[in-house]
């Protein structure tokens, strides 16, 4: 194998696996969507490392990132074996129907709300905090500021808009070219007095300093919100580049932005795997080595999709991550 495996789609929660009382006959499990042979080691042997046994031991697992919900196992308590799929007879009769055991909950990620965005070539706000109560440069929960956001846009008192702070440009590690603006979060704040061009309103929530200038953009929700993973309709290929907190070095749980977007096929719930070329000293090869395996660093999930770019959750590393690292969504 060129790369070694990490798969992080089942961090899923012990499933109640039935034996038969007093006797050494296997549990059987139903693969889910969402299983790996990586989550399934774990899960049931506690040592991930197990997968590669599994997969050499078993014919009908041809590819070791592709195993499929209905597919069963054979749990014994230091091993799991592939229940062999026996070609029906035709016009056989039907199997009396073997009882299926409690399956784990598929992996969810959380949304928050609070992760930001990149805002991509042509966007504009909906509108501005253009200044605070008594000219206050720094506004927080319950004070009054004004907007730009009047009548003459079909706004009313009440309606609530999610305030955003126009950040860096973030330029592209590869080539440079300008990805868009980060947006970070700022709060909420609903309008109280409307005229034609403009409007007072109160600031509901904040998550840091709002200040003239911040943008508004259509109420978002900030209440937390599943992602579900799903699986990749493209073979995605790109590169992680920035983080939510602008530091160079990406741990699990860490918000990044990618180069990947709808406009490539990326999809929210998409999994992707971090990779790095691994490089040595050329003089001792001599020129009998092409390319070496990629170094796996970890996994991402997306969790929104621009056009060009998406935001993404960290699920997984097992060694440092940094901007500019590498973006696949199927590993060799």
């Amino acid at each position: 194998m060129k790369i070694r495996l990490l798969l992080l789609l089942a961090l899923l929660v012990m499933p109640s696996i039935v034996s038969a009382a007093g006797h050494d006959e296997p549990a059987i499990y139903v693969i889910k969507q969402g299983d790996t042979l990586w989550g399934l080691s774990d899960r049931f042997i506690k040592d991930p490392e197990y997968w590669p046994n599994m997969w050499s031991k078993n014919g009908q697992v041809t590819n070791p990132h592709f195993i499929y919900p209905g597919q069963k196992l054979r749990i014994f308590p230091d091993r799991i074996e592939f229940v062999p799929q026996e070609p029906v007879a035709q016009n056989a009769p039907a199997a009396a129907a073997e009882p299926l055991q409690e399956v784990a909950a598929e992996k969810t990620y959380t949304l928050y709300g609070t992760e930001g965005f990149l805002a991509e070539k042509g966007f504009k706000p909906y509108g501005l905090v253009v200044g605070g109560h008594h000219n206050r440069k720094v506004a927080g929960v319950d004070d009054i500021v004004y907007t730009d956001i009047g009548s003459e846009q079909n706004a009313g008192s009440g309606d609530k808009f999610s305030i955003f702070l126009k950040d860096i440009a973030v330029k592209h590690p590869v080539d440079s070219e300008e990805m868009g603006y980060k947006m970070i979060p700022l709060g909420t704040l609903q309008l109280t007095d409307v005229e034609r061009k403009a409007s007072r309103a109160i600031i509901t929530k904040s998550y840091r300093e709002i200040g003239p200038g911040a943008y508004l953009l259509p109420y978002r929700e900030s209440h937390r919100r599943e992602i579900a993973l799903k699986s990749c309709r493209n073979d995605l290929k790109g590169y992680i580049i920035d983080s939510f907190s602008g530091v160079n070095i990406i741990a699990a749980g860490d918000i990044v932005y990618i180069d990947l977007g709808s406009s490539q096929g990326a999809e929210v719930g998409n999994m992707l795997y971090i990779s790095r070329d691994v490089t040595i000293d050329q003089k001792y090869v001599e020129g009998r080595i092409d390319k070496l395996p990629q170094e796996l660093l970890g996994a991402l999930v997306i969790l929104e999709t621009g056009k060009k770019t998406s935001t993404a959750l960290v699920v997984k590393s097992i060694d440092t991550i940094y901007k500019g690292d590498r973006l696949v969504s199927q590993t060799k």
